[in-house]
C-alpha cells in the first residue's frame, strides 16, 4: 500500500498539536488546582499583620492579612465594567494608610453603577479614624479588558485598571506590592462577594477533552482514508 506523504505528515501534525494543546490544558487545570489547595491553606491559616515594611509580592499574595490604619478617601478610584449577579458596577478601591508608617491599596467591594448616568457614585460609607480591615492579599484589584487609556474625563477616578506602581508614582505614596481584598464587614453598604481566583478549572479540563477528541477524530480520518485508498488501489481495473 503507498502512503501518501503530504495528506500523511499534515494528519500526523494535526494530531501531535492537538495532543499537545489537550495536555496543555490539562497542566493549566493541574496548577489551578494546586493553587486552590494553596490558597484554602492560606486562608485558613491566622491572619499576617501588614506593616509599614516592604513585602515582596510573592511572599504575601493569597494570604490572610489584617491591617491596622486609615483610609485616605480624597484618594479613591472607581473601577469600572465589573459586573455582579449581571448588574454593572465598579470595585471601590481606596488606600489605607498604616498606622506604623507606609500605604496599602484596599479593594473595599462591590458598588452598583447608575444606569442612566455612569458618573453618578452610589452613595456608600467609608470609617473615620483608625480601624483594623482583614482581607485576602491579591497581585492586583483585579483586570479588565480595556482598550486605550480607560477612564472617565470628566471623572478621573473612575478607572477601567490600576497599576500599582503607576499609582503609586502618580500620588507619591510608598504602596505595598499588594492589594488587600477586604472581607472584614464595617458597614459601609459594599459587597463583598469576591470570585475565585481559581475558576475555570473545568473548562480546562472541557478544553482538554475537546483537543483530545480532535486528536482521535484526525487519527480515525487518516486510518479510513489511507484504507480507502488501498482497497481502490487493490480493486481490479475493468
Amino acid at each position: 500500500m503507498k502512503i501518501r506523504l503530504v495528506p500523511a505528515l499534515l494528519i500526523l501534525i494535526v494530531v501531535a498539536v492537538t495532543l499537545r494543546l489537550g495536555f496543555w490544558q490539562r497542566d493549566r487545570a493541574h496548577q489551578k488546582e494546586a493553587l486552590e489547595a494553596r490558597i484554602t491553606q492560606f486562608e485558613n491559616a491566622p491572619a499576617q499583620p501588614v506593616t509599614g515594611a516592604p513585602v515582596a509580592l510573592k511572599d504575601i499574595e493569597f494570604h490572610r492579612v489584617k491591617a491596622r490604619g486609615t483610609f485616605v478617601a480624597d484618594k479613591v478610584v472607581y473601577l469600572d465594567n465589573r459586573p455582579y449577579n449581571d448588574q454593572p458596577g465598579f470595585y471601590v478601591v481606596m488606600p489605607f494608610q498604616l498606622s506604623d508608617g507606609g500605604y496599602v491599596l484596599v479593594n473595599r467591594g462591590w458598588l452598583p453603577r447608575n444606569i442612566s448616568n455612569r458618573e453618578t457614585i452610589a452613595p456608600y460609607t467609608t470609617p473615620r479614624g483608625e480601624v483594623e480591615i482583614e482581607g485576602i492579599a491579591r497581585a492586583d484589584a483585579s483586570r479588565a479588558f480595556e482598550l486605550g487609556q480607560g477612564g472617565s474625563a470628566a471623572h478621573q477616578s473612575i478607572r477601567q485598571n490600576l497599576d500599582i506602581a503607576a499609582y503609586a508614582a502618580e500620588t507619591g505614596l510608598p504602596l505595598q506590592s499588594f492589594v488587600i481584598q477586604q472581607l472584614s464587614d464595617d458597614g459601609d453598604k459594599l459587597v463583598r462577594d469576591w470570585p475565585a481566583p481559581t475558576s475555570g478549572v473545568e473548562r480546562n479540563y472541557g478544553y482538554m477533552f475537546q483537543w483530545w477528541g480532535m486528536a482521535a477524530a484526525a487519527l480515525a480520518f487518516g486510518l479510513y482514508a489511507a484504507r480507502r485508498a488501498a482497497r481502490k488501489q487493490q480493486a481490479p481495473s475493468v
